[in-house]
């Protein structure tokens, strides 16, 4: 991870290099990666293209505004931040290679990740995700289910699955979230741990239905008449044409053929065998190539089906 820093106001201050920039780059854990790979109501991996995000704080004495912007440039992800406090105005601009950016979570990917677990009211187990943190750090993040919980919202109760989500930042003590969320992923309230105030919606939304996924329709099989329909009565005939005149024109270019099968049906009627199967197949035996010849003295357990005609000669 390289970055560049420009600085503007009178304590700007050059960068320096810090020993978090030359350690090996942080890696998501395999849960966290199934967990994204195996989302539902999503197709792709939450990987960002671009977000843009603004927070201010009013106050006379020292106003404040944050603002930072994450684009992704071909191989790279490019993270401009900007801090202004009072007439200071402090930016940065960090590039993070693309290959490292696999399981990382964004605030704007972080409500949808936080409204599939509501859905689902189910939080990943040991998952370890990269996310930011306050200083524009790549760092780990994980999630914790801290129950359901009724709260009041406008003249109603409801009822709130409680995510909190922790970003473990290396330069300062971690920073944890509590995401009170509603049945289809609305969020109704939201705590920063340590903090005195909170943010909470005044009226209730309109709950969306949960999706339900309709059984494949089944077609039962109905019986083909075809002799009644034309097309395909006239497709079967048009067929059966082709292939007398395709099997005629075979057995005039090959008469062996016809004189072999006359022989055999000749042969057939002479011996009557009760087993047609295994005549036919003596019969036709010698003419297979793969096959081993027939060999001269019979087993005496098998009757031939080749018997003589006369009733007082015993057979081979």
């Amino acid at each position: 991870m390289s970055s560049k820093h420009q600085s503007t106001g009178p304590r700007a201050k050059d960068h320096q290099p810090s020993a978090r920039e030359s350690s090996p780059p942080l890696e998501a854990n395999a849960e966290a990666i199934h967990f994204l790979n195996n989302l539902r109501y999503l197709s792709w991996d939450l990987h960002i293209m671009e977000q843009h995000t603004q927070e201010f704080i009013k106050l006379h004495i020292l106003p404040m505004e944050r603002k930072m912007s994450l684009v992704r440039q071909d191989d790279q992800l490019v993270m401009t931040r900007s801090v202004k406090e009072g007439e200071e105005v402090k930016t940065e601009v960090t590039f993070f290679p693309w290959s490292s950016t696999v399981g990382f979570v964004s605030e704007a990917a972080n409500l949808l990740l936080l409204r599939v677990m509501a859905w689902r009211q189910l939080v990943p187990s040991n998952a370890r995700f990269l996310a930011l943190d306050t200083e524009g750090k790549l760092c780990y993040s994980t999630y914790q289910a801290l129950g359901i919980q009724t709260i009041q919202v406008g003249h109603q109760e409801v009822d709130v699955f409680i995510v909190e989500q922790t970003v473990h930042s290396d330069e300062g003590i971690p920073g944890s979230c509590q995401f009170y969320l509603l049945s289809d992923g609305h969020l109704a309230k939201r705590i920063q741990v340590g903090s005195p105030g909170c943010c909470m919606i005044t009226k209730m939304p309109i709950l969306r239905d949960k999706d339900e996924i309709e059984p494949a329709p089944v077609f039962e099989k109905k019986p083909l008449v075809w002799e009644e329909d034309m097309e395909l009565y006239s497709r079967f005939l048009g067929r059966k044409e082709e292939l007398r005149v395709s099997h005629n024109s075979y057995l005039r270019q090959h008469p062996e053929a016809q004189a072999l099968i006359s022989d055999f049906l000749l042969f057939l009627l002479l011996r009557r065998p009760a087993d047609v199967v295994t005549f036919a197949a003596e019969y036709f035996g010698p003419f297979a190539k793969r096959n081993p010849p027939t060999p001269a003295l019979r087993s005496s357990s098998r009757p031939s089906p080749f018997r003589s005609l006369d009733p007082e000669r015993p057979t081979d």
